[in-house]
């Protein structure tokens, strides 16, 4: 297995996260069931506007708050948002340090604006990228194969040529439309496996 660039996903692929700890902070914060918002939590449109920089903060928590039927002040909507954060996979760090010194190291996250300067600014390990694609920086997110084309034609390489590894199932199949070779990894344990098999793979070529 040789390729020429490996592109990652984040949350659920690098980080770890837990959307239990936004719920739990918000229902405390509100003084109101945590089951309200398991039961009407739902990816609409305006997540997904929120995600491509369409809808700023302040307007998606106003559209979460009138969904919920939840007052909160918006530094409370701010910080459950980012208590989503759980940490680095700690097993899967010492493969990307290694990764890059063999083959270009990127990432390509579908997130907003509010979360990118949490874990900017929470953990420094992402430096290990060479550069981080944004979905609400670049106005275009995953399974969109155009969001793909638009990844792959910024590092200059083929898309057949990019090892792409993402959580979910039609992120991946809108990178295997735009003809990444992409591979759905569920946990820590089955990033490493993949991310294993291709430095094997690189260091027989």
């Amino acid at each position: 297995m040789q390729h020429d660039a490996v592109i990652l996903d984040l949350g659920g692929v690098v980080l770890d996260i837990d959307f239990r700890r936004v719920f739990a902070y918000w229902a405390e914060a509100g003084n109101v069931p945590v089951e309200r918002f398991y039961e009407r939590w739902q990816l609409d449109v305006a997540y997904e506007n929120h995600e491509t920089g369409e809808l700023d903060f302040r307007g998606y928590m106003t559209h979460l708050g009138n969904h919920f039927e939840v007052d909160l002040p918006l530094h409370a909507w701010r910080a459950g948002w980012n208590d989503l954060f759980v940490g680095v996979y700690p097993k899967v760090l010492p493969l990307l340090q290694e990764i890059r010194t063999r083959r270009p190291l990127f990432a390509f996250t579908n997130t907003n604006a509010t979360h990118e300067h949490a874990w900017r600014r929470t953990y420094p390990e992402l430096a290990v990228f060479e550069h981080i694609f944004v979905s609400s920086r670049i106005g275009r997110r995953k399974p969109d194969v155009h969001a793909y084309d638009y990844v792959t034609d910024r590092i200059g390489i083929a898309p057949e040529a990019v090892l792409f590894l993402d959580d979910n199932t039609d992120n991946v199949a809108g990178a295997q439309a735009a003809g990444l070779d992409a591979r759905l990894v569920r946990s820590e344990q089955e990033v490493v496996a993949v991310l294993s098999e291709a430095l094997a793979g690189q260091a027989r070529s």
